[in-house]
């Protein structure tokens, strides 16, 4: 992340069998239908139509009071404020940029790489309204995380910032299907188009695209255990519609609320708790341009503005209580949430204790966005994930696909036959044997251990896989380790997770040195290696521990056995930590 996060160790991101319904959407409210009637999803939907401008014409009507969708201030203290009716005709600014000035056409690939700057929710928006499927990604990115994407998925367009300006530059020639290059800057640079200046020329008057529920919308690259990340396509149903039927069973929002969702643009979690949830409710996105988390800054954001409610992965929060919170008042904040990896017992009762506030966990993943909440209206079980938005059937199944009962550990899934839920991504890009191999039985499998009490509240109990959740950044083994690979210091190498206490688990890397490095200084090396990995992919990624060795454990096939090494790991560090 990360957002400072991404997704959880259990899982990402971000009920009992009885209680699922899906829904069915109408420009005025959700009707409950029966689970599995899902042909009764209408077959066209467009977010920005159906949804911003049906709020902006409220409030040209006189219909809704004009308050602000999306309140951006800066850290100089720079507002910037949009009602609904100012969002629709900018965004509409920006359709006009993406499909006239660029050229764009409907179903091009866009990576939208942008910090949280406005402009990326109005190419966001541009895109949903000319059909586009914009591809988010952090700006943390280094060129070969930049190339892989761009190359994989035959983007068009980037648009993106100065902070990656430089990288895209420098491996756009190697792109043959990228062809328009649009900068988000006050700057201008050779090759690129300047999305500032053309957006003040641009007509506010577009015509949106008429998209059908299951045509693809976005593409989220989410990080797995081998290989590079892979491609997970949303539909504007499995987004846009999947958040009208989650908007009253989660946050508790009404359209005088503000919320703050402090998380890095390029994780899902970004678009599902600062986009699509609060706009479907008709209320205030808020965003405080923080380049570099300080909690003493989010403490004073919190006190001065009008906040409602706040997103933001366990390591703000264990961050925040670190703090003199003595000094500090929030009048208007009544809810907060968390996900994206395991909220420690210690946070939640210094927060409460500390600001009177509960912190309520949801969990999910990319491909299966929001999946279980602790709402406004439930009660807090601390470790509890909560339980299953209505719309899914979320169970603890075997290794058979048999639905296990409260209190039997298994595996966390969503039932995806014979009806597939809204919600469900759509699948692995150019990958169906991928999409097919995560689903057992009749379930998706969501990469988590856990359990289910008997009121329908689910508890993570580890990860499946070697994913590593690093303060919700979801790293996989692989990517860093071939990052090392490229470092001639570096003859054989296998990452794993490692446990601390403050990001819950870090990356760890076991080296073994090229003959000709064996002589060297070890923390020369490791500081080496630590900037070599910083260089060449994005930093979150690097190994804050190494440990050299002479040799890896190889299963029988001849494959490095990480299994062996993470769980030797956990041991040691677990036995170090009870002495």
């Amino acid at each position: 992340m990360h957002w400072l996060w991404k997704i959880p160790r259990y899982c990402t991101l971000w009920g009992t069998q009885m209680s699922i319904r899906t829904f069915q959407i109408n420009s005025k409210k959700l009707t409950p239908i029966p689970w599995g009637n899902q042909k009764e999803v209408p077959a066209k939907f467009n977010f920005a139509s159906d949804v911003i401008d049906h709020w902006a014409n409220m409030e040209k009507a006189g219909k809704r009071p004009s308050r602000p969708a999306l309140w951006w201030v800066s850290g100089s203290g720079e507002e910037l404020k949009w009602n609904f009716r100012e969002l629709s005709e900018l965004s509409q600014q920006a359709a006009n940029v993406l499909s006239g000035a660029c050229g764009l056409q409907r179903g091009d690939r866009v990576a939208v790489v942008l910090s949280q700057v406005p402009e990326w929710w109005l190419v966001t928006l541009g895109c949903i309204r000319t059909g586009l499927v914009f591809m988010p990604g952090t700006i943390q990115m280094k060129s070969t995380d930049i190339l892989y994407r761009l190359q994989s998925s035959n983007a068009r367009a980037i648009v993106a910032g100065d902070e990656v300006a430089q990288e895209v530059d420098t491996v756009a020639p190697d792109c043959p299907f990228l062809k328009v290059k649009l900068l988000v800057s006050e700057k201008r640079r050779e090759g690129w188009l300047n999305f500032k200046t053309l957006l003040k020329d641009a007509s506010s008057t577009h015509h949106c695209v008429e998209t059908g529920s299951h045509e693809p919308a976005a593409i989220y690259f989410t990080s797995g255990t081998s290989g590079p990340p892979k491609m997970a396509e949303h539909s504007h149903s499995s987004l846009g519609i999947k958040a009208k039927m989650d908007a009253d069973s989660w946050t508790g929002m009404d359209v005088s609320d503000t919320v703050w969702t402090i998380s890095d643009t390029g994780w899902i979690v970004n678009i599902i708790a600062a986009f699509l949830e609060p706009w479907t409710l008709g209320a205030c996105t808020f965003i405080y341009f923080l380049p570099k988390f300080d909690p003493k800054t989010v403490l004073k954001v919190l006190s001065s503005y009008p906040i409602n409610s706040m997103v933001g992965a366990p390591l703000i929060y264990r961050m925040l209580v670190q703090q003199d919170l003595s000094s500090y008042k929030f009048p208007h904040l009544h809810s907060c949430f968390t996900g994206g990896e395991s909220l420690l017992s210690e946070t939640l009762e210094n927060w409460k204790a500390k600001t009177g506030l509960d912190i309520r966990e949801f969990y999910g993943q990319t491909e299966t966005g929001l999946t279980c909440r602790v709402s406004r209206t439930m009660k807090v079980k601390p470790g509890s994930l909560g339980t299953a938005i209505p719309h899914y059937d979320v169970q603890v199944i075997d290794e058979h696909g048999n639905v296990l009962p409260p209190g039997k550990e298994g595996d966390i899934a969503i039932r995806v036959k014979p009806i597939r839920p809204v919600g469900i991504f759509s699948g692995y890009v150019n990958n169906p044997k991928k999409t097919e191999a995560n689903i057992r039985g009749d379930f998706w499998l969501l990469g988590d251990r856990g359990i289910k009490d008997p009121e329908g509240y689910f508890y993570f109990l580890a990860r499946t896989d070697d994913i590593i959740n690093s303060s919700g950044y979801r790293i996989g083994p692989s990517e860093v380790e071939n990052a090392l690979m490229e470092h001639p210091a570096v003859a054989e190498t296998a990452v794993v997770s490692s446990p601390d206490p403050s990001r819950g688990e870090v990356v760890k890397a076991f080296v073994v040195l090229a003959p000709e490095f064996l002589s060297h200084d070890p923390d020369q090396l490791t500081k080496l290696l630590q900037q070599h990995v910083k260089s060449v992919t994005a930093p979150y990624k690097y190994p804050r521990k190494v440990e050299f060795v002479s040799n890896l454990p190889k299963t029988i096939t001849g494959k490095i056995n990480r299994a062996k090494l993470r769980t030797e790991e956990w041991k040691t560090s677990r036995q170090g930590q009870a002495q």
